[in-house]
């Protein structure tokens, strides 16, 4: 009995020894020839990792100390690297730990001229970013930067014109960057010099896959010596290796810490899906100032408007149940967190992603999983040569992947053509209760139909498409296999081959119990062919909610606010079906003459919305009338026991959108409340606000006098703030707004509600009387 407990123990002791949680210490004062114990720590990850090969079948913990990593080169995670069970990468009891992609660097400043210092710097490779005492600061450029500033913080139409070209001596190396001519995204250009003529010679503008002359208005150039004039610019001379740097006010610069970046990914994860990396976790950890990636942005995504580039401050390609978590990532150059390839069960949770170049997480698949594919708008596979079986043709895709409760803000500060969450050649991947705002495009993008699936739910995106347009705070394309530009050859195509629509986007896309805003777009835009979606449980506060072209979408249960539902040519026997919706504002179709599965049993605001959606032939039982919110003016949109709108079919459901984690949800901004147009009109003296502006109906002879209207048509322009939308478009206060496009204003409310339908459009039209004059003028609706 006795030998056989000593056996046993003997047994135990053996397990444990060998299966029994690790822990490494790092520490920025530690030397990678100790032993990686809390009191003799490795000075670098890189150390702990090796070191960590030697630790077969444990769980190991990378203890990392306070302070910052200034990393000399991209720490690399490849399968088979390391022996353990698991490996969590953290910060020690949340010491705050900061792994930088810039390097330090001592100098030695003189004076230059004009408050301008120089210091000799010899740099492999040009500088693209450097940080004075942790702060980004902006090349020199033109124009100067400028933090209010809508696009690209500064723009000007004399970018690059001749006389300033002339200007400058030697612009190799410096960058144009611009709006797509449509703007939908950006194009960035590298200056290689000048021709024989003066005019400058470019070499890019491929970052958006919708071919595009840059934007003659919204374009700016830098990293010219000659436009080195303002505090906080700086400019490197790659010939001379000399640093030139106008400090900002208060900065002494021969005190200052000066980092320069260095590398466009800190962390990869390396393996593929036969040999995938396996159970690494990080968290707790800052990320910071890495190089722009937008030269490298290149690649296109199937047909979508995107091209990409496969990296990110913390790249994941060929994972299995890894995670990050709970980190910040912030003045990064191109995207954060990316998926590449064949990843599985992975985990994005819990992260402050805000300040980033591009993308705040990317899920992105090998288009050499996709069968048939085609990479630009208007290419396709010929029908004969096409590959008819259902779904992907490899698993080298991310799947089962999740990323929930981060909050995200300001991505997309360079590139444009970036989201809050981007997702292309994946499936089932779940975006939920994520805070996401501020963007220069959508919060949400789905760039194809392959291969579905995916659930995004309780996420609060607003504040969106703030740069560019035609966009929506959630959208989507779906140019897959079946899907041509002309509709009419898609009728045909899915008449003679049923279910064709279906092979890519195999399984249901579910958009449910999110609240989404867009004041320059759609709240939710599902664009060209997107297919196989249910919608329900949404709230959509601003830009209402858009269809585009495509089959089997089933949209009910949603509250749209302020706005309406944009049916846009629709193809037969689409299978749409729009039900039990509440719904502000008339219709919206665009070229419809086909009204799916069933319109119908929805709730309107308004009598006019519900009598016009009765003259297309639908809404044959819906209602209007008081829907009894509980609370409107303070965002509560639940409905009252006894609301006409539940005898419509429609259910309260749970609003709880965005981050739930208490350090993220105290800080994370709302989307703004703003009055139901339909509360704005009981009572005719109402007063609306209208970019920025306060507007009222024509009400009495007098104002008719003084305007010179034939009637009390129109919206009276009673304030104009000066920093408002409306004073920079150039409306005055006694201006009268009596159209809108072509269509007659007749009353403050009707403004709102025309305008609604056609903000998207960015530049509108419009015609005023002023000083008894009518007068046409454009105005653009995000200036």
């Amino acid at each position: 009995m006795l030998r056989n407990i000593v056996a046993l123990t003997a047994l135990i002791a053996i397990y444990f020894s060998t299966n029994a949680q690790s822990s490494v210490f790092v520490a920025s004062n530690g030397n990678d020839n100790n032993s990686g114990s809390i009191q003799k720590p490795f000075k670098t990850i890189s150390a702990a990792l090796l070191f960590c090969n030697a630790k077969a079948n444990a769980d190991v913990i990378i203890e990392i100390r306070g302070g910052v990593y200034y990393l000399d080169s991209t720490i690399l995670i490849r399968n088979g690297s390391y022996k353990s069970r698991s490996l969590t990468i953290r910060a020690f009891k949340n010491e705050k730990v900061i792994i930088s992609g810039a390097k330090p660097y001592h100098l030695e400043w003189q004076l230059y001229k004009n408050g301008i210092f120089k210091a000799p710097l010899y740099l492999i490779e040009p500088a693209d970013r450097l940080f004075c005492n942790g702060i980004i600061l902006p090349m020199a450029r033109y124009p100067n930067y400028d933090s209010t500033a809508r696009v690209f913080n500064g723009t000007a139409a004399d970018a690059i014109n001749n006389e300033k070209v002339k200007r400058w001596h030697n612009p190799a190396g410096a960058y144009v960057h611009a709006l797509h001519n449509g703007e939908w995204g950006g194009l960035h250009y590298k200056i290689i010099g000048k021709d024989a003529n003066g005019k400058l010679i470019l070499e890019g503008g491929w970052q958006n896959n919708r071919p595009s002359p840059m934007n003659a208005k919204y374009r700016f150039v830098e990293n010219l010596f000659e436009e080195l004039d303002t505090p906080g610019e700086w400019y490197y001379d790659a010939a001379a290796k000399m640093l030139y740097v106008f400090p900002s006010t208060g900065v002494d610069i021969c005190k200052a810490t000066i980092a320069i970046g260095h590398l466009k990914e800190l962390i990869v994860l390396k393996g593929d899906a036969r040999q995938p990396v396996k159970n690494i976790s990080i968290k707790n950890i800052f990320f910071e100032q890495t190089d722009r990636t937008f030269m490298l942005t290149k690649e296109p995504l199937l047909r979508s408007d995107w091209t990409i580039y496969r990296g990110g401050a913390v790249l994941f390609d060929g994972t299995e149940h890894c995670s990050i978590y709970n980190c910040t990532f912030t003045e990064i150059g191109g995207n954060a967190i990316f998926l590449s390839n064949y990843n599985k069960d992975d985990l994005v949770k819990d992260n402050h992603i805000y300040n980033v170049g591009a993308s705040a997480i990317a899920f992105v698949g090998n288009p050499a999983a996709v069968r048939s594919p085609s990479f630009s708008y208007d290419a396709f596979v010929e029908w004969n040569k096409m590959d008819y079986t259902v779904g992907p043709l490899t698993n080298d895709y991310p799947q089962y992947c999740k990323a929930e409760g981060n909050l995200i803000h300001s991505p997309g500060t360079i590139e444009k053509q970036s989201a809050g969450v981007e997702i292309d050649m994946a499936s089932h991947i779940t975006v939920s209760h994520n805070s996401i705002y501020k963007t220069p495009r959508a919060g949400i993008n789905i760039g194809d139909g392959c291969w579905g699936g995916h659930i995004l739910e309780y996420n609060d995106v607003f504040n969106t498409v703030r740069e560019t347009g035609d966009h929506g705070a959630f959208n989507s394309w779906g140019r897959d296999r079946f899907w041509r530009s002309d509709r009419n050859i898609i009728d045909s195509i899915i008449a003679a081959k049923p279910g064709i629509e279906l092979l890519d986007v195999v399984d249901p896309n579910i958009i449910r119990n999110n609240r989404f805003q867009c004041d320059h777009g759609w709240d939710i835009d599902l664009d060209d062919g997107s297919s196989n979606y249910q919608i329900y449980n949404n709230i959509c506060l601003s830009g209402g909610l858009k269809l585009r072209e495509g089959y089997h979408r089933a949209v009910y249960n949603n509250i749209i606010v302020n706005n309406t539902f944009h049916p846009h040519v629709w193809l037969k026997n689409s299978d749409d079906v729009f039900a039990h919706n509440i719904v502000t504002a008339p219709y919206a179709p665009i070229q419809i003459d086909q009204w799916g599965k069933q319109v119908d049993s929805n709730f309107f605001l308004s009598s006019d919305a519900l009598k016009e959606a009765k003259s297309y032939g639908v809404d044959r039982n819906s209602l209007w009338g008081d829907a009894m919110f509980v609370h409107a003016t303070s965002g509560d949109y639940e409905l009252q026991k006894g609301s006409p709108a539940l005898r419509m079919g429609l259910t309260n459901f749970n609003m709880n959108t965005g981050v739930e984690l208490p350090a993220l949800k105290r800080i994370a901004e709302k989307p703004p409340v703003r009055p139901l147009m339909a509360e704005s009109v009981k009572g005719r003296s109402a007063v609306i606000e209208w970019l920025g502006a306060k507007l009222k109906n024509v009400e009495t002879p007098g104002e008719r006098s003084a305007a010179g209207l034939p009637d009390e048509k129109g919206a009276l322009i009673t304030i104009v703030p000066v920093n408002s939308a409306a004073h920079k478009n150039g409306l005055q206060k006694g201006d009268v707004i009596v159209k809108i496009k072509d269509n007659v204003v007749l009353s403050a409310i009707d403004l709102l509600q025309k305008f609604e339908k056609v903000k998207w459009m960015g530049v509108i039209e419009i015609t005023i009387m002023r000083n008894q004059s009518l007068q046409t003028i454009n105005i653009n609706v995000k200036e």
